[in-house]
């Protein structure tokens, strides 16, 4: 049963009909029912192209829309949350963000305790005031060799976790059926440790070789993992977890409780927290070293990642 007093906001709505495997666009009908019994007025418009979320976003920010809602997966919050920026601002601190989760993993939600169902996560936003989390921003090399920036809510990490994606990817085109465990697996039998050089806050690391470093500000990715337990949204640290290399038998041992959260303390996994990360690879040509966004595989090191304190406004129950 929905609310029995409509919201009064007239918010954006912003739907990737393909997220959650097409499962989206087939239950448009319901998804459209359960708004018209929320808000008394709302826009909305389908996403067709990559990065078209940022464009409606933007615009319907630069339009005075004080609520932008997303109904998706992370890659599609994830473009949204990029419309909100410009010049490493906020375009308008009074426009929120309002997530609602109908993705494959949806680890942005999980990490905002927002609830998974279609009728609790709407309820949520009406209900809740906009919080302040912080947000992310990494500078990296596109596959062209360009330099691009992302901004990012969740997590970000580089090493075996783009490998993953950019496994699934293919898979996905092939048209074949791949679990992010699966693909997880099937990534790590034929994955090479990659000799890095990793500066955190202007300190230098020891040059190693690294499996995975993923720079946490939520606290679950991969579908569920808790890869960062104690990560705070809104603390003005990224949490950077880093982990050397790793046999099969370990290596399983560790991704199944990462789903718990109990991986830590790991002797080959270090938890460090701070503002900034600089990320090189210490091999000059033949080693490539990919990186992941919020789910999404974008290009590879070098890279820097930021904090951006408490900047992005959210609709979320912390």
């Amino acid at each position: 049963m929905f609310l029995k007093t409509k919201s009064r906001l007239r918010p954006q709505i912003i739907i990737n009909p393909e997220s959650d495997k097409g499962r989206t666009g087939k239950r448009w009908k319901y998804i459209k029912e359960a708004l018209r019994t929320i808000f008394n007025e709302y826009r909305y418009e389908f996403t067709e192209k990559p990065f078209h979320a940022t464009e409606i976003s933007r615009s319907a920010i630069m339009d005075g829309t004080e609520l932008i809602v997303g109904i998706g997966g992370d890659g599609t919050m994830n473009e949204i949350a990029n419309g909100f920026f410009e010049n490493d601002r906020i375009l308008n601190p009074d426009t929120a963000l309002g997530v609602v989760p109908s993705g494959t993993g949806s680890d942005l939600s999980r990490s905002l305790r927002i609830p998974q169902s279609l009728r609790k996560a709407l309820e949520l936003i009406t209900e809740v005031p906009s919080h302040d989390i912080d947000a992310g921003k990494v500078t990296f090399c596109d596959h062209s060799g360009a330099e691009c920036e992302r901004f990012f809510l969740n997590i970000s990490d580089f090493g075996i976790g783009g490998e993953v994606v950019r496994h699934m990817n293919l898979k996905k085109m092939e048209k074949k059926k791949s679990s992010y465990l699966r693909s997880t697996i099937s990534t790590f039998i034929q994955y090479r440790m990659k000799r890095l050089r990793i500066n955190v806050d202007g300190r230098d690391l020891p040059e190693g070789e690294y499996m995975m470093g993923a720079i946490a500000n939520g606290q679950i990715f991969g579908r569920g993992m808790k890869a960062a337990p104690d990560a705070q949204l809104d603390d003005g640290l990224f949490d950077l977890l880093l982990v050397k290399g790793m046999k099969l038998i370990e290596f399983l041992r560790t991704v199944r409780r990462l789903y718990s959260g109990t991986h830590l303390p790991h002797p080959k996994i270090d938890l460090l927290r701070c503002k900034a990360v600089e990320v090189t690879s210490a091999i000059d040509i033949g080693q490539e070293v990919y990186i992941e966004v919020d789910g999404e595989q974008v290009g590879k090191v070098p890279a820097r990642f930021e904090i951006l304190p408490q900047c992005f406004p959210i609709k979320a129950n912390l």
